[in-house]
């Protein structure tokens, strides 16, 4: 037979509680100090003496999570923090979700660190997964909450389930998904439509991935000027595969294949394909906090196109290598993303693309953040570039590539917070 431990927490209010109670004394396991919980002094010493927690989620519902565990501080500086929450997320070969959580003790609880992992279906609604979530959350508190006085407050149930049997999957890991969207938008003088639609198919074990992905989408302007009717349209169709292997803990090897159709890249028909090898410096186990990779790929591509090309082709075979490097890692501190990519055809090496970005958040004062972010492209291979060029309607409304040696963007941001710590009330009046 199977138990599972469920915890109640009988604090659904941080007020109500602790009114019921008689005069008693609880001790204080971090500082052995004697707190007086008579009941007109219960509210204050306890909320002073509850745990401070910095839930570091950016995907969490913290409303509901707020309203739905009070029996800690919540604070918005980590700094501030006993307690650390931590919650990184990928997803699952079932088109779920992971979330790994981990507990960091800061302070008093600094020798207290542990992880739990929370593991959502495909079909999981918005509030089951917060609902887990939350539950997940208590589970994880309770080391925090019994060296402290709120220990005192915490009742425990057994409660008996239903003991696990094997289920056979008679989809063998097959995920599908299809997807179809659209948007209608006009006025008198100018309409616009929109269509898109994908089929994809994946199957991710522990040993392998295959993803299978084919999509379509059609795009239309509209303008009346003077009389005149001015349309211009873009379209696209195309289809993907990616094969990966599991080799070891650091090591995969697969390939991906692609074909594709677009007027904005002037390609009739694309078909590339590109077996890759990828080695990751750290064990693909810890991807959810941190991962440094070099993924190498030859492709063979050929390509046919709308127009003839400011090469004077209309048609081409051609080789090309493309390596890669990206470095990603989440902690307390906050995160960090950077990739550096470099590809070029074998033909002519001169026909080349470098591509740098990087994404920075850094928590580096009290209550001082700072966000950085930014790509930066070297751009030296538009093969598919029509001869003809593009008419003013087609640039203005991005219908076809242009030619450009370098693409650039860039983001900066700070921001400085400061006054109480706490943030444990939730006042939704007016949707704030």
């Amino acid at each position: 037979m199977f138990y599972a431990i469920f915890i109640l927490i009988h604090l659904t209010a941080p007020i109500t509680p602790f009114l019921v109670q008689n005069d008693i004394s609880v001790t204080d396991s971090t500082n052995g100090n004697e707190i007086d919980t008579s009941p007109q002094d219960s509210i204050k010493n306890m909320r002073n003496y509850a745990p401070r927690v910095f839930l570091d989620c950016k995907y969490c519902d913290k409303k509901y999570i707020k309203t739905e565990i009070t029996f800690i501080n919540y604070v918005r500086e980590c700094k501030e923090a006993q307690i650390h929450i931590l919650v990184t997320r990928e997803s699952t070969g079932s088109g779920g979700t992971k979330y790994t959580i981990s507990f960091i003790g800061q302070k008093d609880f600094a020798d207290l660190n542990y992880t739990i992992e929370y593991v959502t279906k495909s079909t999981a609604t918005a509030d089951e997964i917060r609902k887990g979530l939350t539950h997940t959350f208590k589970m994880g508190l309770m080391p925090y909450i019994a060296r402290s006085p709120l220990a005192n407050y915490i009742s425990i149930l057994f409660q008996q389930v239903t003991k696990p049997t094997l289920v056979k999957d008679r989809w063998n890991n097959w995920v599908f998904n299809i997807g179809l969207s659209g948007y209608l938008n006009g006025e008198e003088q100018s309409k616009s439509i929109s269509l898109y639609g994908n089929l994809s198919a994946s199957r991710i074990t522990l040993d392998s991935k295959i993803r299978l992905r084919a999509y379509g989408n059609y795009y239309e302007n509209r303008f009346t000027i003077s009389d005149k009717i001015i349309a211009s349209t873009s379209r696209g169709q195309g289809f993907s595969s990616l094969y990966v292997l599991s080799l070891n803990n650091h090591w995969s090897a697969g390939g991906r294949c692609y074909i594709n159709s677009s007027t904005f890249r002037n390609e009739e028909l694309l078909v590339s394909v590109a077996p890759t090898i990828e080695y990751n410096i750290f064990p693909y186990s810890e991807s959810t906090k941190r991962r440094l990779l070099c993924r190498y790929q030859i492709a063979v591509n050929y390509n046919d196109y709308f127009e003839e090309t400011i090469y004077d082709k209309t048609s081409e075979q051609l080789f090309s290598e493309m390596l890669s490097i990206s470095h990603s890692t989440t902690q307390t501190w906050g995160s960090i993303y950077t990739s550096l990519i470099g590809s070029h055809y074998f033909h002519d090496f001169s026909k080349n693309n470098l591509s740098f970005y990087t994404s920075l958040s850094l928590r580096l004062l009290k209550g001082f953040s700072l966000t950085l972010g930014g790509n930066v492209s070297i751009i030296h291979d538009q093969l598919s570039l029509p001869k003809g060029g593009a008419t003013e309607e087609e640039i203005l409304l991005s219908r076809k590539q242009l030619a450009t040696q370098y693409r650039y963007y860039g983001r900066i941001g700070i921001n400085y917070t400061f006054g109480s710590i706490y943030s444990n009330v939730v006042n939704p009046r007016f949707g704030y």
